[in-house]
């Protein structure tokens, strides 16, 4: 059986079930893991360092027009003659789409089963994964890594409830200019590791959020984590944030409660990546309970460390 992957999150989560033999092909941007197989999509954003506000007015510019940001290597795909295809759905920035997926598929003269995977909810990425495995025959695969996983989350539930946590009032950002709240399965990582977040948009689309809607929110914790930046990117366009009006005065810029983090935690929706994600957020949210593994603290930063870090140095 040969197996295409148009998601990156689902090329993770082939590779966390150590079902990558059925795998031949994937896109641009699949991880670390995947980074030999051969590149099905590509984007028109790819190799390019364009900042935040450039990538938002590409995306606005190409949606007016009816155009897509993705296209596929039709004669690679050919070549390859899958059996399955994965695609979603969800986000027409992140990742190619099932229409676009549909379109290039119709031309190949043996034609795969498109398996869609569209999650909103945290439960709808767990089930992802399920999916995935059944579509190969290997559903007891998935069984098994998910119950890993939930051990993982129990863990974090457990020991919040241990320690009587208080709930804290977080904001995480999945853009920074224009600024958007976060939706779809974040608002239940935040849950899951003991925050609330009353700006996001649980098992939705993020949306732009006001600045002066923040500022009256005035979060506790505020975790930035824009989709397809790693912290170090983030770090570099962060004076977009601390130069608003109002910066200075939020509970979380005083109290050093603001964090920089990877996105692939967050809106890439593999289901290991998200537990992770949950498992940093709680760092975050209660450092006094709990304290993150070397992995996991690769993957987040203190406002203020970042861009000590990020200092020239004097000579």
């Amino acid at each position: 059986m040969k197996v295409v992957s148009f998601l990156p999150a689902a090329t993770k989560m082939i590779y966390d079930m150590g079902l990558q033999e059925y795998l031949y092909g994937v896109t641009f941007e699949c991880p670390v893991e995947a980074a030999a197989q051969p590149k099905v999509v590509r984007c028109i954003l790819e190799g390019k360092n364009y900042t935040s506000i450039e990538i938002d007015r590409i995306f606005s510019a190409s949606k007016a027009q009816g155009k897509s940001l993705y296209w596929v290597d039709d004669e690679l795909l050919e070549s390859i003659a899958p059996d399955i295809v994965f695609t979603q759905d969800i986000c027409e920035v992140c990742n190619i789409d099932t229409v676009c997926t549909e379109t290039a598929v119709m031309k190949l003269s043996k034609q795969p089963t498109l398996v869609p995977l569209s999650p909103n909810n945290l439960q709808d990425v767990f089930e992802c994964a399920i999916t995935i495995a059944k579509a190969l025959g290997k559903e007891e695969v998935a069984l098994n890594y998910l119950a890993g996983l939930q051990k993982r989350t129990d863990y974090i539930l457990d020991q919040l409830r241990l320690n009587r946590a208080p709930l804290k009032r977080i904001m995480l950002m999945e853009w920074i200019e224009p600024i958007y709240n976060c939706g779809h399965w974040i608002p239940f990582q935040i849950a899951a590791a003991g925050g609330v977040d009353m700006l996001s948009n649980p098992a939705g689309d993020s949306i732009v959020t006001p600045w002066d809607k923040i500022l009256r929110y005035n979060p506790e914790v505020l975790v930035i984590a824009p989709c397809g930046f790693d912290k170090t990117r983030t770090t570099t366009e962060m004076d977009l944030l601390t130069a608003k009006t109002g910066w200075n005065n939020l509970e979380a810029v005083k109290n050093n409660q603001v964090y920089i983090a990877d996105f692939d935690m967050f809106t890439q929706p593999s289901i290991g990546t998200l537990v992770a994600g949950i498992e940093a957020l709680a760092c975050m949210f209660h450092p006094n309970i709990f304290k993150a593994e070397e992995k996991i603290a690769k993957k987040f930063i203190h406002y203020n460390q970042a861009i000590e870090s990020h200092q020239p140095v004097k000579s």
